[in-house]
């Protein structure tokens, strides 16, 4: 199968060029390519070398290094962004994200750090609204991706009518319209809910983060595990000051940051609390 994929490729992708892609995009997003994502990268940047209109691997990325178009570093990440996301992806997270929100005082702050499609902010915004009873709860939630073209799709919070096949039909006649006409086969979720999500773009590398605590709640779910452990621990730490001392953290179920950060203790299966012992060894709770 290799042999035909080369036989295939439009553009030469040496090895010196697969390096450089790992380099930049660990620069400019933290994210760890590990060599088996060759291909990956080839097919992905392959678009972006036809929409430039350019020959070679070296002449993009050359031209990507150069700064000359600002936007194409965004079409760069945006290309080897994973957004691999689902409603309720996780399930076993949002009874305890409902009795937290019930637990602690009004109103709320709920960040969502890898909001990729929407799926999972939405899904955030189902369970605080089936916690409090209301389409209207006191809560405010911030949605962030590096990805700008996912956002567009989250902020639309339009979605093909199978997305939802598997949620129980109660919740999709609670949150959801069905597309008619010209829209038939697609869902949207009702304004409300999207009245609830403030979408942004944010890149967790960046110096600075247009998010302003203190949040009750950060899902960090499935973004750590393309970060090397010393990017993990940074992050982690940048956490801290923009969580409320009861906060909670949920994490991705691939995710372990017992190794990258004391500022955390484990509370249940990916569920991390803020330890007021900061400073010592992660306990498990």
């Amino acid at each position: 199968m290799n042999s035909q994929a080369d036989n295939t490729k439009i553009f030469e992708f040496t090895p010196r060029d697969f390096a450089r892609v790992r380099t930049l995009i660990y620069k400019q997003a933290g994210i760890s390519l590990s060599e088996s994502k060759q291909e990956m990268v080839y097919s992905r940047l392959a678009r972006r070398l036809r929409a430039r209109k350019m020959n070679t691997f070296e002449e993009y990325l050359d031209d990507l290094e150069s700064g000359r178009n600002s936007g194409e570093w965004e079409a760069f990440t945006n290309a080897l962004t994973t957004n691999l996301t689902s409603f309720f992806r996780e399930a076993h997270h949002f009874p305890i994200l409902a009795e937290h929100v019930k637990k602690v005082k009004a109103p709320l702050s709920i960040w969502c750090s890898a909001a990729s499609t929407g799926e999972e902010p939405y899904t955030i915004a189902m369970t605080v609204c089936e916690a409090f009873g209301t389409l209207t709860p006191p809560v405010s939630i911030v949605a962030t991706d590096i990805d700008t073209n996912v956002l567009e799709t989250a902020s639309n919070g339009v979605y093909p009518i199978d997305r939802i096949e598997k949620m129980a039909q109660d919740r999709v006649k609670r949150f959801f319209q069905r597309g008619k006409g010209d829209s038939a086969g697609l869902v949207r979720v009702r304004p409300e809910l999207r009245q609830l999500i403030t979408f942004r773009p944010l890149n967790l590398l960046a110096s600075s983060w247009p998010v302003s605590g203190p949040f009750d709640v950060v899902f960090c779910r499935n973004v750590m595990i393309y970060f090397d452990k010393p990017t993990q621990g940074r992050i982690l730490e940048r956490f801290v000051p923009l969580m409320k001392p009861e906060g909670l953290l949920f994490a991705g179920h691939s995710e372990n940051f017992m190794y990258a950060s004391d500022a955390f203790k484990l509370r249940g299966k990916t569920v991390y609390e803020l330890d007021s012992h900061h400073g010592g060894a992660i306990r498990s709770a």
